[in-house]
């Protein structure tokens, strides 16, 4: 470990993010005494306490743990999201402590380990975790670090030995550039966090900068048609390693693996969307790259299960399918799209969108409207404010005069299960990357007539 052997107590502001929880279920199984502070409680907060570690929803300096009153020496990590004004954070800050952003931790603990990194703005999990899933089914030890919760394994971190750590290498406030990746993936560069970059270039630039930290002898994997020298992947095209002879069978494509090497067949996926090929292919790429053989990766694929909120279904009857996924980007909600008329085709599609972000809505409005319109039917929620103040004029209502959808409307989370039962959906897909997850059990329970 290294890094943080003195440090005996870790507290997390922002404990409940996908990234923060990761660390601090790492922390806590080094045996450090690990707390952490979330606005509001949620199914992965009550797993991190059944785990041992306190969560307190109280961003008062007087509802610290006392352990971390008393030892100037704690380890504060932190997120970018988190407001400035945080009186905790304050309180750390005057005081000196050892305070580190989320990404420098993450940096820190790659370092000495051989690392498997995937950047990239939409992908990025799907493909680490099916990575992560690959080189454990072929019997490496490793560790990972995931920006999702696994469904094979109910979690979003592997602790399994150091032959090599995978992690998601996150752009959000150019984190990934604390990483030293030994081979790295970029599975896009669209634009996203415009509240952070301003401009889309500087997402591009950043994107480079973390491809220039893979070393001489290192690889980097990339999308077709990214402008970046490395390996290119991609799904029958020409691609240096492609996905070829893609068929789709009883809901799982089945194709062959072309590589510099030659052609490996026999590939199977039962994920849907042409997205989630890309991914598989990219991860089938890294973890060849590591030494990983062809046939045993062909059954370690085929066993994945997914990332929970990454199309995944609730419901999977002949005449009601539900879907939840994070799609929170219009390219994301276009490849929700393809996805699901490709798995039920002439089906009527019911889409739930709950916009996050006040800028990302104004940003990208009209690529919002054009994907949003594509469904059958729309129901939009309230913009999840995340971490923002609302910005005049940018509201679902402004959203939705913008999508041509004939059938649309606005709902409001207290009333969704009801209205989407009464419309009888044939298909619903539930997407967003806001609280809108937490309300998909109570969809379910009612589409089932159980509550």
């Amino acid at each position: 470990m290294g890094h943080y052997d003195n440090i005996q107590n870790v507290y997390f502001i922002g404990v409940g993010g996908i990234g923060m929880s990761a660390l601090a279920r790492y922390f806590n199984a080094q045996g450090k005494n690990v707390a952490g502070y979330d606005r509001t409680h949620s199914e992965l907060t009550r797993e991190l306490e059944a785990e041992g570690i306190q969560v307190i929803t109280s961003n008062e300096v007087e509802a610290l743990p006392e352990a971390f009153l008393e030892d100037s020496g704690s380890l504060i990590v932190y997120t970018p999201a988190i407001p400035k004004d945080h009186p905790q954070y304050l309180h750390f800050t005057a005081d000196s402590y050892r305070m580190e952003k989320r990404a420098v931790v993450l940096g820190n603990l790659t370092k000495g380990y051989f690392t498997l990194a995937v950047a990239g703005t939409h992908g990025k999990t799907t493909t680490s975790t099916m990575l992560a899933h690959l080189l454990k089914s072929c019997g490496y030890e490793i560790t990972a670090f995931l920006g999702g919760i696994s469904e094979n394994y109910h979690t979003n971190l592997l602790l399994e030995g150091n032959t090599a750590m995978v992690v998601e290498a996150d752009e959000f406030d150019r984190s990934f550039l604390q990483l030293v990746p030994n081979l790295a993936a970029i599975t896009s560069m669209d634009a996203d966090h415009l509240d952070i970059y301003g401009e889309d270039s500087q997402i591009k630039d950043s994107f480079k900068a973390f491809a220039a930290l893979v070393p001489e002898d290192g690889k980097l994997f990339h999308a077709y048609g990214l402008p970046l020298n490395g390996i290119s992947i991609g799904v029958e095209n020409n691609a240096d390693i492609s996905a070829q002879n893609v068929q789709v069978k009883n809901g799982s494509y089945h194709f062959d693996l072309k590589t510099q090497n030659g052609i490996y067949p026999g590939f199977s996926l039962s994920l849907p969307g042409k997205h989630n090929l890309q991914n598989a292919v990219t991860a089938l790429a890294m973890a060849m790259e590591f030494g990983a053989l062809p046939e045993l990766l062909a059954n370690a694929l085929a066993s994945f299960k997914g990332v929970q909120r990454r199309f995944s279904y609730r419901i999977k009857e002949e005449n009601l399918v539900l879907i939840d996924d994070y799609a929170h980007h219009p390219a994301e909600i276009a490849a929700v799209h393809q996805a699901v008329r490709e798995m039920h085709p002439g089906k009527k599609v019911l889409a739930v969108f709950q916009p996050h972000l006040f800028s990302r809505t104004r940003d990208f409005a009209d690529g919002f409207a054009e994907s949003l319109s594509l469904f059958d039917e729309l129901l939009l929620l309230d913009i999840y404010p995340a971490r923002e103040e609302p910005i005049p004029g940018i509201s679902s209502e402004w959203l939705l005069k913008k999508v041509t959808n004939e059938i649309k409307e606005l709902v409001s989370k207290n009333r969704l299960s009801e209205v989407i039962k009464q419309k009888h959906p044939e298909v619903v897909i539930v997407m967003g990357a806001g609280d809108i997850g937490e309300e998909v059990g109570k969809i379910t329970r009612t589409l089932r007539g159980e509550n």
